[in-house]
C-alpha cells in the first residue's frame, strides 16, 4: 500500500484491505513479510532506549515484529478498538488474558457452554493457582448476575458458542461487569468482526482464534485480544514478552492478508449454513437443527440484532437416536458416510468440516460437563464453507438418507 495517510470513516471491507504499517522503501503493495528474530540497532544508545520502552523500535523477535504490527493494526481498525495484540493460538490469547488479569483469590463468571479447551483452561488450570470460577448458562443473564461476587474481576462469554450456537445479550453482560467493577471478554471467533463487533456492545476486551476465519483456509495457527490501548501495551504486552505465546511472522502475515477476503467469504458462508439449516430441518433423520440464523432457534431475535442480520457459518444438528449408543452410532455412520466434507475438528476453511463434538472438541470433558453443555452423543458440527450447496446436502444426505 502506499504511504498515504488514510481517511476517516473507511468501511470495514476497506479497512480489511488497507490498514498495516507503512511499507518499505521499495514500495511494495503487498503487505511484507519480516522473517527476522532480532533487529540491529543503530548504537548502544538507542538498544537501551528501545528495550527500555522509551522509544518505540523493534527490538527482538519475542517482544515485536513489523508483520505481526501489521496484522494487529488490521483487526484492532475491523474491531474498533484501539489496539489488538496477537497470541500464537486462540487458546493462546485466552491464557494471556487470564494471566495478564488475574490472581489468586480472584472470581470468574463464565458460559458453561464454551469451548471445551475454555472450559478446562480456565475451571481447572487456573484452579490450581487459586482463581475460582463459576459456569453459568450462557442465555440467562439473571444468572450470570446471581454469579457475581466481590472479587469477580472477570466475565467470559463466547457468543454463538461452539457448537450449539447459543447467543448471550453482549450489551447486557456488559452492563453487569461495569456495574460489578468487572471486565466482560468476548469470544468473537464465529462471527468475526464482519458479522459481530462486541466492543461496540459494551464489550471490553474481544479475544480471536485467528486459526479459524480470519486465516479462512485452514492453513496456520493464530490467535489475537482486541481491546483499549492500556490493556493491550500495559498488561498484556508484558505477558507476551515473558512467557513467550508469540504470533510468528509468517503465520501474521497468512492471517493479514487472509483479512482481505473476510467480509466476502463471510457473507457467501453464512448463505451457504443457512440454506443447509433450513435443509436439515427437513430431514426425518434430524431431531434438531442448532443455527441462529433459523426462527426455530431460541435466540434468533438476538442474533440478528448483534451480528449483522446474518446466522454465522456454522450449523449443528442432533440425529436421531433412541439412547446415547445409538445416537452415537448414527453420528458416526452420518460422518463416515461423507465422501466431499472433511472429517476434521477445525472450523472456519473454505471447505466444509464435519466433526463429531463429544469424542473431539468437547471429548475431554467429563459426561456431567458434556450434560451441562447440553452436548449428546448424536450431536454433529458442521462448519459450512464454498462448496457448491446442493453438493453439500448431497453429501450428508448419504448417511442421513440411511438412518432408520
Amino acid at each position: 500500500m502506499a504511504n498515504k495517510q488514510l481517511p476517516d470513516n473507511l468501511h470495514r471491507d476497506t479497512l480489511a484491505v488497507r490498514v498495516a504499517l507503512e511499507s518499505s522503501q521499495y514500495g511494495e503493495n503487498s503487505e511484507a513479510l519480516f522473517l527476522t528474530s532480532g533487529f540491529v540497532q543503530p548504537d548502544a544508545e538507542t538498544a537501551a532506549r528501545r528495550f527500555a520502552g522509551t522509544e518505540d523500535g523493534y527490538t527482538y523477535g519475542r517482544t515485536s515484529n513489523p508483520t505481526v504490527s501489521s496484522f494487529e493494526r488490521r483487526l484492532a481498525a475491523l474491531e474498533g478498538t484501539e489496539a489488538a495484540i496477537g497470541a500464537s493460538t486462540g487458546m493462546g490469547a485466552i491464557l494471556m488474558m487470564c494471566m495478564g488479569l488475574l490472581k489468586t483469590g480472584d472470581h470468574v463468571v463464565c458460559s458453561r457452554s464454551m469451548f471445551g479447551s475454555t472450559l478446562t483452561l480456565i475451571g481447572r488450570e487456573f484452579a490450581k493457582f487459586g482463581v475460582e470460577t463459576t459456569f453459568v448458562s450462557q442465555t440467562d443473564v439473571a444468572e450470570w448476575k446471581a454469579a457475581i461476587k466481590p472479587n469477580t474481576k472477570l466475565l467470559f462469554a463466547e457468543t454463538p458458542t461452539n457448537p450449539l450456537t447459543d447467543v448471550c445479550d453482549i450489551a447486557a453482560l456488559a452492563d453487569l461487569a461495569h456495574g460489578a467493577g468487572a471486565l466482560l471478554a468476548v469470544d468473537n471467533c464465529f462471527c468475526t468482526p464482519a458479522l459481530q463487533r462486541p466492543a461496540e456492545l459494551g464489550a471490553d476486551l474481544v479475544i480471536h482464534s485467528g486459526t479459524k476465519y480470519l486465516d479462512g483456509q485452514g492453513r496456520v495457527m493464530a490467535g489475537a485480544i482486541c481491546g483499549p490501548s492500556k490493556l493491550i501495551v500495559d498488561v498484556f504486552g508484558p505477558v507476551v514478552r515473558t512467557a513467550g505465546m508469540t504470533l510468528s511472522p509468517f503465520n501474521a502475515w497468512v492471517v493479514l492478508k487472509g483479512l482481505e477476503t473476510l467480509g466476502i467469504r463471510m457473507q457467501a458462508q453464512c448463505a451457504n449454513a443457512l440454506a443447509v439449516a433450513r435443509w436439515l430441518e427437513t430431514q426425518p433423520g434430524v431431531a434438531r437443527v442448532y443455527y441462529p440464523g433459523l426462527a426455530s432457534h431460541p435466540q434468533h431475535d438476538l442474533a440478528m440484532r448483534q451480528q449483522s442480520g446474518q446466522g454465522g457459518a456454522v450449523v449443528s444438528f442432533d440425529v436421531v437416536g433412541n439412547d446415547a449408543d445409538t445416537a452415537r452410532a448414527n453420528a458416526f455412520h452420518v460422518i463416515n458416510s461423507t465422501r466431499v466434507l472433511s472429517i476434521a475438528t477445525n472450523l472456519g476453511d473454505t471447505k466444509t468440516i464435519i466433526t463429531h463434538p463429544g469424542t473431539t472438541s468437547h471429548g475431554r470433558l467429563t459426561e456431567v460437563q458434556r450434560q451441562a453443555a447440553g452436548i449428546g452423543q448424536g450431536l454433529i458440527r458442521v462448519a459450512v464453507g464454498l462448496e457448491h450447496i446442493e453438493d453439500i446436502k448431497a453429501d450428508l444426505l448419504r448417511g442421513l438418507g440411511t438412518l432408520t
